[in-house]
């Protein structure tokens, strides 16, 4: 590899590889030691073509997610089945792995502006913005780079653009679905919320079982399914319908929610 080689974004790969090691190395211990990661689906991967597949999950932290994600997908694709031991797999990463997220998370310090660097195509959320409610256009410059990163690789996003479980889903994903016509891998993950603070930077409880869990790509007819119908698809695929709420009792969930946004507020310690 050319020394001063870049991807589309113009990130030079030399040095966005020894990002992925530094960091790989240094959160490892945070799936393997304090806390254990449980992984269903790692053979998945290795059968996806190496460009053109989108990754929906759910969300529950800013940044452990997708560090998680980074792990298991290097290591399955160095040969792990369902493990993520020996951190040998972090020296040669696949380097054309994005995730989206919101500029202004990106934007927010020095930490976040090298896990940019990392992979982040960023964007600015058109319903929220510093903290509070907004209405605004989406910007074709965001539309046009994640097809951009779809073209050149795998890109992770979490369509609900929140870590507030069993929110609506966005219905921008559906239309880079219909528009870009990618492998779509639903994504599953448990336990993060629990042993992560909301950024993901800091360890909040050990000796918590997290899950990650990889399913096959969806059906998906590009052509004749509409938004609607796509968005629903998601919902079921990455367990976020509302249907899922019903092993709860109503008071239950809604006393769930109530209490998972109030204690994302008191684990905020990082000002944007």
């Amino acid at each position: 590899m050319s020394l001063f080689k870049r991807n589309p974004f113009g990130h030079i790969l030399f040095l966005k590889k020894w990002i992925i090691r530094i960091f790989g190395l240094i959160s490892h211990s945070r799936y393997r030691k304090f806390n254990n990661l449980q992984i269903e689906g790692s053979e998945i991967l290795r059968n996806l073509p190496d460009k053109n597949v989108l990754f929906i999950s759910n969300h529950q932290t800013y940044f452990a997610d997708v560090a998680a994600m980074f792990h298991v997908f290097n290591a399955a694709l160095s040969g792990r089945d369902d493990s993520i031991k020996n951190i040998g797999y972090i020296w040669n990463p696949k380097l054309n792995i994005y995730f989206v997220a919101a500029g202004e998370t990106m934007r927010s310090g020095l930490l976040p502006k090298i896990f940019a660097y990392a992979g982040s195509v960023s964007i600015d959320r058109t319903w929220r913005s510093a903290g509070k409610d907004v209405n605004r256009q989406v910007k074709n410059s965001d539309i046009s780079n994640i097809s951009k990163a779809i073209k050149d690789g795998w890109v992770i996003t979490f369509p609900q653009g929140t870590t507030t479980p069993f929110k609506p889903i966005r219905r921008g994903t559906a239309h880079i679905i219909k528009t870009c016509k990618p492998v779509v891998v639903p994504i599953v993950i448990d336990g993060f919320r629990r042993s992560f603070d909301k950024k993901g930077l800091n360890i909040k409880k050990r000796n918590v079982l997290q899950s990650m869990v990889i399913k096959e790509p969806l059906e998906i007819d590009y052509e004749n399914e509409s938004v609607a119908d796509i968005v629903t698809k998601i919902e079921y695929a990455i367990e976020q319908h509302p249907s899922f709420l019903k092993v709860l009792t109503p008071k239950q969930a809604e006393e769930y929610i109530k209490e998972e946004e109030e204690l994302n507020k008191k684990r905020e310690f990082w000002s944007s």
